[in-house]
């Protein structure tokens, strides 16, 4: 995760430092850009250096934040509108985070029609891409087959594929509506989904010990002896996975029954705006923050952890808010440095990476009694109207959004901001705004707060806020780093990789957008989004 450790140097620009003033004010040099990084030096250790890197034109800036936006619009049978875009930024080369989406219609025959599942998640590697990668590709596959249990019949006639055990989770026949109502109890789909993401963690942490088991021959177990096994077809494949690591934030909507769920592993957030009447006619956008940061600055985290630990380990396992001292996120999937047993990494290091020149790093120096780490997600189930007072949904027209973004985002933007952001686009701001206005034109009410667990920096008060982008998740990561400010969006874009890393982390933002009170344009389209899964 990121460390930020930005030290301004003379003509740094460092947002809200002299220096910054200075660069801002008396540049006269603007196609460059000095910056302090980390190099060797001549006895090979590491030491700072202060190193001028040009700086790049806007042009080819915004190209980069624009490169893998995306958009989508789609009115449902049920007369739902759903909006939604992706974006995100490299710091990492490669990126190490991910994404996916998946929307999933109900069959017409289907009791709870016409209604929809929709699977919105972003993954945040760290120390590699591979587990985030993978997770994008199966983690929303693993939640529907997990959701199919619940309402599985089994005297109906068996249906092949993934795609039919689907189907047989959303296309239930009249005869089952007692079994259908089970995916309607929020308390059995929160624990469904929660089993998803154990289990299947737990399948990225045994795949290379089965590749072992079903390699040695007996006489290397009678004489202990470890194979080489570094040239197996799948020795990277399933140790790379498992040995990097991945948080990974999902919103599921479930149109039929009006829910909606976040399960969150790591420090990505989830946070809505909601937008409100008011009796003035002005209204206010209200905040939820629909996820907690897991990491040990987070005060229930840190109980958590030190309860499933002796307490002769309670002063170690969280050091300056990170598991160990090292990782700062309390949640994650592979991470197996922090939960294979220490024997169990020694073999299987020998077995697959040594033979790559790869060898895994050694566990941290507390490391007792693993696992440390966990990928049980945190479930939170709302009514999707978001509603601030509990009883049924109202049916009165009203917009809505949901921003999903990996900590990248969440290191420079705070939920006000985002909020702010998102409905300003949304209400048709444009141009450039300064930031002391925004609260006049976009009043916000905090709604639930949720718990941050990060070592927030200070941010900059003063500035522009910039309404260009059409993009409404590559608008935020605009305004994340610099916004309408031209010459601090050159300068934080312009470091180049590796040394980024030290001063931002990769971004990647989903916004979702829904809109009820639609009803009238029911059925207007008939057109079925297949499962993609």
């Amino acid at each position: 995760m990121l460390r930020r450790v930005w030290k301004p140097v003379a003509a740094t620009v460092v947002i809200g430092t002299p220096a910054y003033y200075y660069y801002k004010t008396h540049y006269s040099a603007p196609q460059t850009f000095d910056l302090q990084v980390k190099v060797k030096g001549a006895t090979g250790k590491t030491e700072m250096s202060t190193r001028s890197f040009p700086l790049l034109p806007l042009k080819d800036l915004e190209a980069r934040i624009q490169q893998n936006a995306t958009s989508e619009t789609n009115t449902r049978p049920d007369g739902i509108t759903w909006k939604y875009t992706t974006a995100n930024l490299a710091s990492n080369n490669p990126i190490e985070d991910a994404h996916s989406n998946h929307i999933i219609g109900r069959d017409e025959s289907d009791p709870s029609a016409p209604g929809d599942y929709l699977f919105f998640a972003v993954m945040d590697g760290h120390g590699g891409f591979e587990t985030s990668r993978l997770l994008s590709r199966i983690l929303i596959q693993a939640v529907v087959l997990e959701l199919s249990t619940l309402i599985a019949d089994p005297k109906s006639s068996p249906q092949s594929g993934l795609l039919g055990r689907v189907k047989s989770l959303l296309w239930l026949a009249p005869s089952n509506a007692v079994r259908a109502s089970l995916d309607a109890d929020p308390t059995r789909v929160s624990i469904a989904i929660e089993n998803a993401f154990t289990k299947l963690d737990d399948e990225l942490l045994r795949a290379p010990l089965r590749i072992l088991a079903n390699n040695m021959a007996p006489e290397d177990h009678k004489n202990k002896v470890i194979p080489d096994l570094s040239q197996h077809p799948l020795a990277l494949t399933t140790m790379l996975p498992a040995v990097s690591g991945s948080c990974a934030l999902m919103a599921i909507f479930d149109t039929a029954h009006r829910d909606l769920y976040v399960a969150c592993v790591g420090d990505s957030r989830a946070v809505a705006g909601v937008w409100e009447p008011s009796s003035d006619g002005k209204g206010q956008w209200r905040i939820e923050v629909l996820s907690e940061d897991q990491t040990g600055r987070n005060p229930s985290e840190l109980a958590r952890i030190r309860s499933e630990h002796p307490k002769d380990e309670e002063d170690f396992v969280i050091r300056e808010g990170r598991v160990l001292g090292g990782l700062e996120p309390s949640r994650a999937f592979g991470d197996a440095r922090y939960k294979w047993p220490r024997a169990v990494q020694e073999v299987l290091n020998e077995a697959f990476m040594v033979g790559n020149q790869k060898p895994l790093r050694q566990p941290p120096t507390a490391f007792k009694t693993p696992p440390y780490v966990v990928a049980r997600p945190a479930v939170t189930h709302r009514k999707m109207s978001l509603s601030a007072v509990s009883g049924p949904e109202s049916s009165e027209k009203t917009k809505r959004f949901l921003v999903l973004a990996t900590d990248g985002l969440w290191d420079e933007l705070s939920n006000e901001e985002v909020v702010s952001l998102v409905a300003g686009h949304l209400s048709g701001l444009k141009g450039t705004i300064p930031k002391s206005e925004l609260p006049n034109l976009v009043p916000t009410v905090s709604g639930s707060q949720g718990v941050s667990g990060k070592n927030k920096r200070g941010g900059k008060k003063d500035g522009l806020w910039a309404f260009t982008d059409d993009n409404l998740s590559a608008h935020l990561i605009r305004n994340a780093f610099g916004g309408g400010d031209e010459q601090t969006l050159r300068r934080w874009l312009s470091i180049p990789t590796p040394h980024s890393r030290r001063y931002r982390d990769d971004v990647t933002v989903t916004v979702v957008c829904w809109e009820d009170g639609n009803e009238a344009q029911a059925n207007i389209s008939t057109e079925k989004i297949k499962a993609k899964l």
